[in-house]
């Protein structure tokens, strides 16, 4: 029996499914007995991302029945997600063209996984599909994953891997394979100055009852400064020294495979050259800002893994000083973490002992943020 409809337009026929399970299985040829796609129940929107389904079946190699797995992403140019409804008409053809969507499927068809540092790896891509010019299915092996809380040695040994990626010369080689020509400026006039900024400066989202217990006066007049300074930061993050670096490092984009060392690195969607130190921020607090750990201990886990990173850039051959690592940190931090800690998308949620947790922590989050500019500054 066949079910794959969940799969939509990323479906294959029958016959290339047995070859995928085929090349899954490294044997010659299989005869596909069922499968059944189901989609992925995903509480992190995205733009850029249309769909997440697993493929499940059985097939027969000559061996008996054995159970297969994939997990079929398909990405997308933003403009076919519904979200670009809300964007006007007149900037549209421009906001499509400021979102990277492109580095994904074409990471996956090349050759970095043979690049990548010991002990860091990616999933293996059986296919990459077009669906049509702005959208690709990714056929990827599926991870069987261990979900153990995070400790200090964990976020080390991730920061001491990024860092090895980011000073790896092989790596460099695939730094800039996304065509799209994004800049900390298109940013900065996109995403911030639409969906940011005018909520920071008005006074209406400070005042909700769970912001104003939260996020002191004193945070607010702190977030306030930082965005008059926005230009200048951003022409010092376009001028601080650039690596390759994955863009969205948060501990969900690492995954700790079941019996394996290391880490799975997933997500590439913002994959570029970034100021050094970029991927400690999304590190750091990418789990704090989805509510899935506290804030405390923050300044003490980023000095450690601080330190870690920049190891893991000695143990490449590149000498880029901590200091330097801090500073692109700190301002890449602030730019795309500390600016929006305000939870704007949640001030209609029914207010609870769990929601204040979450924005003292988001609180904490840009607090911590403005304060590392703040040590950093020249």
């Amino acid at each position: 029996m066949q079910d794959r409809a969940a799969l939509g337009a990323a479906d294959v026929a029958d016959d290339q499914l047995s070859v995928l399970v085929a090349d899954l299985w490294r044997v010659e040829r299989v005869f596909l007995l069922s499968s059944r796609a189901e989609r992925v129940d995903y509480d992190v929107p995205s733009i850029t991302t249309a769909s997440r389904t697993w493929v499940t079946g059985l097939a027969e190699d000559g061996t008996g029945p054995r159970e297969f797995r994939f997990f079929v992403k398909v990405v997308q140019n933003w403009r076919h997600s519904p979200m670009f409804e809300s964007v006007p008409p007149a900037v549209r053809d421009w906001a499509a063209a400021s979102v990277p969507w492109q580095a994904e499927p074409l990471l996956y068809s090349s050759r970095l996984a043979d690049t990548l540092p010991e002990a860091l790896r990616m999933p293996r891509a059986l296919a990459v599909r077009d669906l049509h010019d702005e959208a690709r299915a990714i056929w990827l092996e599926a991870v069987d994953t261990v979900e153990d809380p995070w400790d200090i040695d964990t976020y080390t040994e991730a920061a001491f891997l990024l860092g090895r990626l980011s000073g790896r010369d092989a790596v460099r080689e695939f730094a800039d394979l996304d065509p799209l020509p994004w800049s900390i400026g298109s940013y900065v006039e996109g995403r911030l100055a639409h969906g940011v900024l005018p909520f920071v400066l008005a006074d209406e989202p400070w005042q909700h009852p769970a912001v104003a217990a939260t996020f002191s006066t004193a945070l607010r007049d702190r977030a306030r400064a930082a965005v008059a300074r926005l230009d200048e930061l951003a022409a010092e993050f376009r001028a601080l020294p650039h690596t390759t670096a994955h863009g969205d490092a948060a501990p969900g984009n690492l995954l700790r495979a079941d019996g394996q060392p290391g880490f799975v690195l997933i997500d590439y969607g913002f994959w570029r050259p970034q100021p050094y130190g970029h991927d400690l921020g999304q590190l750091l607090v990418g789990d704090l800002q989805l509510g899935k750990r506290s804030a405390d201990g923050l300044a003490a886990l980023d000095a450690a893994i601080t330190e870690a990173y920049a190891a893991g850039l000695r143990a490449e051959g590149d000498e880029t000083p901590v200091e330097v690592v801090r500073r692109g940190h700190a301002v890449s931090m602030l730019i795309f973490s500390g600016l929006s800690a305000l939870p704007i998308e949640m001030l209609d949620e029914p207010d609870s002992p769990e929601l204040r947790a979450l924005f003292a922590a988001r609180a904490a989050m840009a607090a911590y943020s403005l304060d590392l500019l703040e040590l950093t500054d020249a």
